[in-house]
C-alpha cells in the first residue's frame, strides 16, 4: 500500500515526465535528482527540473507471460526500455499494439493511463505508458 503523501510527491514526474538536468554538465536525469553524480559539488545549485521529451524510440522489450497476481487481467503484455528523442532511457509498459509487431527502433510516445488502485475506496496511481506512434 502507498502512502498519499509519497503519490502525491511522484505525480510531476509520472505524470508529465519531468527529471531534472544539471546546467553544469547538460546530463538529464529521470526520475528527479537534487544532484549530479558527475559534477558532484560543481552541480549545488545548478540542477532544474526538466521536461523530458515525450517521445522516443524502442531501445529492448520483453513481453510478459507470468506476472503478478495485479497484472493477471493484461498478460501477456510488453515492458520496454524507451530511449526517448532527448536521449533519456525509460521503463514502461507498451500498450494499444500487437505484441507479434513490437521491434527495437519502433517509434513510441508516453501516454497518462491508470496503473492500479488501493483498493475500491483507495489512492488511483497513475502513470506513463508508452503507444506506437
Amino acid at each position: 500500500m502507498s502512502s498519499v503523501a509519497r503519490e502525491w510527491r511522484e505525480i510531476p514526474g509520472r505524470y508529465n515526465l519531468v527529471g531534472t538536468k544539471c546546467t553544469n554538465c547538460g546530463r538529464i536525469f529521470f526520475p528527479a535528482r537534487t544532484f549530479c553524480p558527475d559534477c558532484r559539488r560543481a552541480s549545488i545549485g545548478k540542477i532544474e527540473p526538466y521536461a523530458l521529451a515525450r517521445t522516443g524510440t524502442v531501445y529492448s522489450f520483453s513481453v510478459i507471460h507470468e506476472a503478478p497476481d495485479c497484472n493477471n487481467m493484461q498478460k501477456p503484455y510488453a515492458v520496454a526500455m524507451v530511449e526517448t528523442d532527448d536521449g533519456v532511457m525509460i521503463e514502461g509498459q507498451l500498450v494499444d499494439v500487437d505484441l507479434e509487431k513490437i521491434e527495437i527502433g519502433m517509434p513510441v510516445r508516453a501516454v497518462l493511463r491508470k496503473l492500479d488502485a488501493d483498493g475500491k475506496a483507495g489512492v488511483i496511481h497513475y502513470g506513463y505508458k508508452f503507444v506506437p506512434q
